[in-house]
This record gives structure tokens, sequence and C-alpha cells, in this order.
């Protein structure tokens, strides 16, 4: 299969486009610079261009395009480059494939969890509402920006990815390092659930929904048994072999995060109904075995 990837430099974007060609796929990598490759290219997402003619034969597309939102304070302007970065690839990458004869068969388009803002410590699946706040209002006008490939009969998957677990980038790289030190510990009360993923899973899942025919719509790629934030400090210290003593209070996260903080404290129990009703074979279902694999340890 011939497919295209946006966000290909990124954490899941690069581990994606190793296993998509090591299955025998060919990757087109869509970036935003000169294309210097012969599986390059050359877009300005911001812009709305992307020529058609340079995705010719592409049967399949994986949208993971997007500024980080936990890469600095969720100040006015930040936001504006998140929710406009999300909103500009999508569009255009939609419009694009939507255009093109033939069409390709499915766009797989990044989304996360932020969906759901935050239900409380209850559980819930892709039946659940959006919730009220910034980072519900960004995913929702996100995965309505691939209106135009669906209108064109392209099957369209919205991946709500949660928090994906890895030793070499994301939200567990940046805090390793502590960890590594002893100097790890829970956020805030530590009781609010966090809904993740082990890379291998979030990649292993993005491979298995571009041949699931039948799959559309949301489809929440998050670990069957997602866990408090104490649960998950522990077991990191378990596979390290060391001390999670401390605690950062939500005060702390506040004046070190702003905005964003409500992001890491929120609760989230989130569970991936759709993808097991598929069949999806998770290789790292639970915190300790996810952890072990992509850190380390016995």
């Amino acid at each position: 299969m011939k497919i295209a990837v946006t966000g290909s430099s990124g954490l899941v974007g690069s581990a994606l486009v190793r296993a998509l060609r090591a299955d025998g796929h060919e990757v087109l990598r869509l970036v935003r610079r000169t294309a210097q490759a012969a599986d390059e290219v050359t877009w300005d997402p911001a812009a709305g261009e992307l020529r058609g003619e340079d995705l010719h034969g592409v049967q399949a597309a994986v949208n993971l395009a997007g500024a980080g939102i936990g890469d600095r304070r969720l100040t006015p302007a930040y936001r504006d480059k998140v929710l406009a970065s999300r909103i500009g690839a999508t569009t255009t990458l939609a419009r694009t494939m939507a255009a093109l004869r033939p069409r390709p068969s499915v766009l797989l388009s990044g989304s996360a969890v932020g969906w759901y803002g935050d239900p409380g410590n209850r559980e819930v699946d892709e039946t659940e509402p959006p919730g009220s706040g910034f980072i519900p209002d960004m995913v929702r006008q996100w995965e309505a920006a691939t209106a135009p490939a669906e209108d064109a009969g392209i099957r369209v998957v919205h991946l709500r990815s949660g928090i994906v677990l890895s030793a070499s980038g994301g939200a567990l790289a940046k805090v390793l390092p502590l960890f590594r030190l002893g100097l790890g510990g829970r956020l805030g009360s530590g009781r609010q659930y966090m809904s993740w993923i082990s890379l291998p899973d979030e990649v292993g899942a993005i491979g298995f929904l571009l041949t699931a025919g039948g799959v559309s719509g949301p489809v929440n790629l998050t670990t069957p048994h997602p866990v408090t934030n104490a649960v998950y400090t522990r077991a990191i210290g378990r596979v390290l072999g060391r001390p999670t003593l401390f605690a950062v209070p939500g005060f702390a996260l506040r004046l070190a995060l702003g905005g964003f903080a409500e992001e890491v404290l929120a609760r989230r129990r989130v569970l991936p109904r759709r993808l097991l009703e598929a069949g999806y074979p998770f290789q790292h279902p639970d915190i300790d075995d996810a952890l072990r694999a992509v850190i380390g340890g016995p």
C-alpha cells in the first residue's frame, strides 16, 4: 500500500514510518521544508498548499501533524498556534485527498482523549460527548476538519490517543531523568486516572486500523487498563528500582505550567471499546509490562 504520513518526524510518526516500511508499504512523508529525498513531499498546511499530483497513487494517509500541546505554556497565542496547526493540516490533507482520482480509501487522522475533558474517574468510551474547555473544543474542531474526506466517501478514523509511553520522547521521557535520580513522584493528589498506551501499541493500532475496513469515526488509542497517577508513579519506580517519595502539588503545577496544568491534572478513565471490538491484540495492556518494554528492566 502507498501511504502518505504527516508529522513523520515526531515521536509516533517516525516510529510509524519505520513500522510501515518494515511491513512492506511504500511511505510518502509530507514535510514543510523543501523536499530532500525521493520519499518526501513538500506541503504548506498553514497556507493550505498541497499539490494533488504529489500524492498520485496514494491509497491511504495518516495525519499526525500539529504543534505539541505540552511543549510550552498554553498562553492565548500558543493556543491559537496549536489550534491553527491542527485545523490547517487536517483541512488541507482532507481536501486534497477528496480531489484525487482515484481517491484514497482511508484517512487516519490524529485526535486525542482531550475530547472528553475531565469526566471524573468514571469509565468513558467513544460514545461519550465532548467535554468543555479549550482542549475538548480544539479536538472537536480538529476532528470536524476531516469533513471533506468523509463527504467524498473516504473512510475516516479519528485516532483519540492517550499518553503515549516512550523513553525517547513524550511525557514519560521528560520525567525519566528525575525518576532515575530517585526524585520522581505523583502529580497533584495522584488519584486522577490517566489513559495511556505504549508506543509499540500506538503504532500497532494505527497499522491495524489502516486495513480494518469496518471501522470509522472515533477510536480510542488507550490501554484497556488505565491507572491512577499514583499507580503509574509507583510502577515507574518499580521498573527503575528507585523510590517515588516526592509529590508535586497542584498549585505548583499551575504555577509552572499555566493552563496546561489542568490537562495534566485532568481525570480521564478512557477505554478502547472500539479497538477491542475490532479485535486489536494489545502487546502491552498492563502498566508494568508497558514500562518494562519502553524503558527496560526485569
